[in-house]
C-alpha cells in the first residue's frame, strides 16, 4: 500500500481525484462536512419531489464516458442517459420563443427562421466551434496549468487571434439578430463571464451546445454523484460525512495531517476539492499562496438565487431547459459583473425535470428549479428572495400564459448566504473563478501550493476551471501531479 492521502469535500473534482488515486494504489480516505457527499452537486427531496440542488446540466458526455474508462467503466454501468428533445427553449417575450431542437440540422432551420441566410453562418460557426473543441477537450484542458508552455501547440498557434478577440466580438461579426446572438452568447455563461470577457477560442461550448447535445441522467445529476461514489468505494476508499475539516497541520513546510471533528488524522497528502479562499484558511497566514487582495481582484463567476418549487399539475408550454431572455440582458449582466447590485429585472433559467423524469415528482405533479444569475457577495434576506420570487413567477405566467402561483404546492430556496454556509464558498459565488482571458490555465490558482509541500488543490477554482466536466478533469490532473512526484 502506498501512502495515505486525506482529500476535502467529495464533489465531482474530489471523488474523481480519489478514484485516480485510490487505482494508483494510494490509500484514500475522503472528509465531507456536510451529511450527504456530492459538494454543491446535492439533492433535495419533499413530499415525493426531487429537486438537484447543484448542477442540472449534462453537457460533453465525452468526458464523462473518458473519466469512466479510465476504470474500464462506462457511465452506463452507473445511471441511464437521455439525449433531451428538445435540448431547451428560449423566450424572448409572450408568444416569442425560440426552441433548440436535438440536432444541429433543425437548429439551423430555427435559425433560418429568424435570419434569412443565417443557417450557412452557423454550419461554418459550429465547424469552428468542433475545431476548437477537438483541441481543447481532447489535449489543453488536460494539461496541468503548470506553465504558459502548455498553451502553445501548432494547433493553438494557429488560432492565437482567438485568444485576443472574444465570443461576443466573433458572433457579432456573423449575426445581426439579437436573438440569434444571445443564444450563441449563451453557453459560456457557464464559465462564468460576459461573453464580451471570454476569449472566442471558449466558441467549444457552441460545439458542446449545438454539436453534442444535452442530455439528462435518469434520477437527475445526482446519480452521477452515486455512480461515482460505487466506483470511490469497489477502489477501497473510505468516505467521511460530517467530517468538516478545521486545520491543516504543517510541519517543516509539508502538509502533515488535518483537524476532523478535533480529531487530528495523519496524511502523506493533503487535497482539497472545497473552496479554495476557504482551504487556505485553514493554514497559518504564512502559508497561504495567495493574499486576501489577490481574490478580491478576481472575476468571480455568479452566485445564484434558486428556488425548488412543487405544482400540483402539470405545467404548459415549457421544455425540461427553458431560458427567459425577455429583459434586457446587458443590465443583467452589468448587474452582476460590474455594479455589484440586485438585477432590477432579471434574466431566469427554469428546469423541469419532472418532463423527462418521472422520479422527479409525483404523478401529475411538475418540479420547477428556477435560477436568477446574481453578482457574489450582494445582500441575501427572506424578503428579497421572495421579492424575487414574486418577479419571476409573474413573468413566468404571462410567457407561459397560465396561471401557476395557485398551483404552488410549496418552494424552498437558495442563495448567497446558503453557498457561504454549506460550502465556505468565497463571497457566496455559486460557480467558481470566471474563465477570462486572464484567468485561464496557468494563470489560474494553482493545482499544487507553492508553500506547502504535500497539500494540493483541486476544483472549479483552480485548472480547468468552472463546470462539471472541468471538474472532473481538475480531479485528475490533481492526482496526476502527485503520482508524478511521488
Amino acid at each position: 500500500m502506498k501512502n495515505k492521502i486525506a482529500i476535502i469535500g467529495s464533489g465531482f473534482a474530489s471523488l474523481a481525484a480519489a478514484c485516480y488515486l485510490a487505482k494508483d494504489g494510494y490509500e484514500v480516505e475522503i472528509f465531507e462536512k456536510n451529511a450527504d457527499i456530492g459538494g454543491r452537486a446535492r439533492q433535495l427531496k419533499k413530499d415525493g419531489f426531487c429537486f438537484d440542488i447543484g448542477p442540472t446540466w449534462y453537457w460533453m458526455p465525452d468526458v464523462f464516458e473518458r473519466f469512466f474508462a479510465d476504470f474500464g467503466k462506462k457511465p452506463s454501468d452507473y445511471y441511464e442517459l437521455e439525449k433531451l428533445s428538445p435540448a431547451y427553449k428560449v423566450f424572448f417575450g409572450k408568444e416569442d420563443a425560440i426552441t433548440i431542437e436535438d440536432s444541429l440540422e433543425k437548429i439551423c432551420t430555427a435559425f433560418e427562421a429568424e435570419e434569412p441566410g443565417s443557417s450557412k453562418k452557423l454550419r461554418e460557426f459550429i465547424e469552428e466551434a468542433k475545431n476548437n473543441y477537438d483541441i481543447a477537450i481532447k489535449d489543453l484542458v488536460y494539461r496541468p496549468g503548470v506553465s504558459p508552455l502548455e498553451l502553445i501547440t501548432p494547433a493553438t498557434a494557429r488560432k492565437i487571434g482567438q485568444f485576443f478577440s472574444t465570443i461576443s466580438k466573433e458572433v457579432r461579426k456573423e449575426f445581426n439578430n439579437t436573438k440569434l446572438v444571445q443564444i450563441l452568447e449563451f453557453p459560456v455563461l457557464f464559465l462564468g463571464a460576459k461573453a464580451s470577457n471570454t476569449p472566442a477560442f471558449y466558441s467549444f461550448m457552441n460545439y458542446a451546445d449545438f454539436g453534442l447535445g444535452t442530455w439528462h441522467p435518469k434520477g437527475g445529476m445526482y446519480k452521477v454523484i452515486e455512480g461515482m461514489e460505487s466506483l470511490a468505494k469497489s477502489l477501497g476508499i473510505k468516505i467521511n460525512t460530517n467530517a468538516p475539516v478545521s486545520k491543516i497541520f504543517v510541519e517543516n513546510d509539508t502538509a502533515t495531517a488535518i483537524q476532523v471533528n478535533k480529531e487530528k488524522i495523519k496524511a502523506d497528502y493533503v487535497v482539497s476539492g472545497a473552496d479554495y479562499h476557504h482551504t487556505e484558511t485553514l493554514l497559518p497566514e504564512f502559508k497561504r499562496q495567495y493574499k486576501e487582495s489577490y481574490w478580491q481582484k478576481k472575476t468571480f463567476a455568479p452566485s445564484a438565487l434558486l428556488f425548488f418549487a412543487g405544482f400540483n399539475k402539470k405545467l404548459e408550454n415549457i421544455t425540461h431547459h427553458t431560458l427567459f431572455f425577455d429583459t434586457d440582458f446587458e443590465k443583467h449582466a452589468k448587474a452582476i459583473y460590474d455594479d455589484a447590485q440586485w438585477p432590477e429585472e432579471p434574466l431566469f433559467y427554469a428546469s423541469f425535470p419532472s418532463i423527462t423524469d418521472h422520479s422527479a415528482a409525483p404523478k401529475g405533479k411538475e418540479a420547477g428549479i428556477f435560477l436568477i444569475p446574481l453578482a457574489p457577495n450582494i445582500e441575501d434576506t427572506p424578503e428579497i428572495r421572495e421579492k424575487y420570487f414574486k418577479k419571476i413567477i409573474t413573468r413566468f405566467e404571462s410567457l407561459t400564459n397560465q396561471n401557476v402561483t395557485d398551483h404552488l404546492l410549496f418552494k424552498e430556496s437558495f442563495c448567497v448566504k446558503d453557498f457561504k454556509e454549506e460550502y465556505n464558498s468565497y463571497k457566496g459565488n455559486a460557480y467558481g473563478l470566471a474563465n477570462t482571458l486572464l484567468q485561464t490555465a496557468f494563470l489560474r490558482p494553482k493545482l499544487k501550493s507553492k508553500k506547502v509541500h504535500k497539500l494540493f488543490f483541486t476544483g472549479q477554482l483552480s485548472v480547468p476551471g468552472p463546470g462539471v466536466p472541468p471538474s472532473l478533469i481538475s480531479g485528475k490532473l490533481a492526482a496526476g501531479l502527485i503520482q508524478k512526484e511521488d
